[in-house]
């Protein structure tokens, strides 16, 4: 299967935004400090499951994030199977007010990335995932940044597998959601 990855101009939200984020929730991460200051992390399976749909989020969602953010140093990238729209990804650079840079300028966000859910584990993530990295150290970024949650245990495996290391944890980083613990995935990168 060829996987074709491509960047997009960011008038390409509106055909991304079809590509659906949601994915069953039936474990969970739970986590515990290691002495070495890393994290260990354990399955635990949940009594009753459910689906998590990041974009039913009120304000979320990729058409959203244009009225949310300047995203004018973003890039948006889309992979195609003989033509079909089957993932996409959005990274998040040099961006004013955007807390997840950190304020830094060597320091670029996956703030997306996405599979058709028919095409997932075929190896479009990962393609998505090697073209995000290669635009990041473009951009002369030092680190790649991803955020996602102890519910998505998956995007936890993914990251893990692409070299990305857990290096911090916040309990409270959705009030509205006291069950979610955030994970911050950093990957060092090499300077073009």
């Amino acid at each position: 299967m060829t996987i074709d990855v491509a960047e997009e101009p960011m008038t390409a939200l509106a055909e991304y935004a079809l590509l659906p984020i949601a994915f069953r929730v039936d474990h969970v991460l739970n986590v515990t400090a290691r002495a070495d200051g890393g994290f260990a992390l354990s399955r635990r399976r949940l009594e009753d499951p459910h689906v998590k749909n990041y974009d039913a989020i009120d304000g979320e969602g990729p058409l959203r994030w244009a009225h949310r953010f300047d995203v004018s140093n973003w890039a948006l990238f889309t992979a195609r199977v003989v033509g079909r729209l089957v993932g996409g990804a959005t990274v998040a650079f040099n961006t004013p007010g955007l807390t997840m840079l950190e304020g830094r300028r060597d320091l670029s966000v996956l703030w997306d990335i996405r599979v058709a859910p028919d095409a997932r584990g075929k190896g479009i993530g990962s393609a998505l995932f090697d073209r995000v990295e290669a635009w990041a150290q473009a951009q002369g970024c030092r680190q790649l940044k991803v955020e996602t949650q102890n519910i998505n245990v998956r995007a936890c495996r993914f990251y893990a597998r692409h070299g990305c290391e857990l290096r911090a944890i916040h309990h409270a980083a959705y009030p509205e959601l006291p069950e979610e613990i955030q994970f911050l995935w950093y990957k060092d990168l090499r300077i073009a």
